[in-house]
């Protein structure tokens, strides 16, 4: 997958988040979005993700160097942040099950090898509504870092995560990251410091 931004600008009411953002960001690399809190990381990536639509200039997809229309990209990626909401009446066996219907699982992966890697096994009929934040957090990056998408995007992926869980990312990124377009937005190293891009968003202001 390989992203072009050409003048990107987002506006809410009266005023500019971000302004003429021109990036592309290349298949298989890392790349970090840096900046204080409320400068416009999310905007950003959720713009690329195909939820938010640019209130000026133009995003496009590419897939195997062929065009991949806006409507279409949520099929090629995986999106992990705090505020995307989990179905919390499910218990975690029917969540894991509920996903892969709709994204395939990495290589040998399934539902059975998914739980172990979250280390949730005596939670597999626990609704998730009686998840603590951070078992919440790993399920939410467990399920986007090993399903089968070539554009992987995390916002503060490490919220809620203690020291282990914070070791337990790194190993995700190290194992199910390799090939893929990473895109993480973080203002905390420890999220991004293995991306060989970084981009300040605080350049984009205007």
């Amino acid at each position: 997958m390989r992203i072009e931004l050409s003048g990107i600008g987002k506006r809410y009411r009266m005023e500019w988040i971000l302004r003429d953002v021109s990036l592309t960001l290349e298949a298989g690399k890392r790349y970090a979005i840096t900046g204080p809190n409320g400068s416009g990381k999310s905007t950003l990536l959720k713009m690329l993700s195909g939820h938010l639509t640019p209130s000026k200039g133009n995003i496009r997809f590419f897939h195997d160097g062929k065009p991949v229309d806006i409507s279409a990209v949520y099929q090629y990626l995986s999106f992990a942040a705090p505020y995307i909401d989990l179905i919390e009446e499910l218990t975690l066996w029917e969540a894991l099950a509920f996903h892969t219907r709709f994204k395939p699982l990495l290589g040998h992966l399934g539902t059975t090898e998914l739980l172990e890697l979250l280390g949730l096994e005596k939670s597999r009929n626990k609704p998730i509504r009686n998840f603590s934040s951070g078992m919440k957090q790993r399920l939410k990056l467990a399920l986007a870092l090993c399903s089968d998408t070539p554009l992987l995007l995390l916002d503060e992926p490490t919220t809620n995560l203690d020291k282990e869980g914070i070791a337990w990312y790194r190993r995700l990124i190290d194992t199910y990251a390799p090939g893929r377009l990473l895109i993480v937005a973080s203002n905390v190293d420890v999220d991004f410091d293995f991306c060989e891009e970084r981009v300040g968003i605080m350049g984009y202001k205007g």
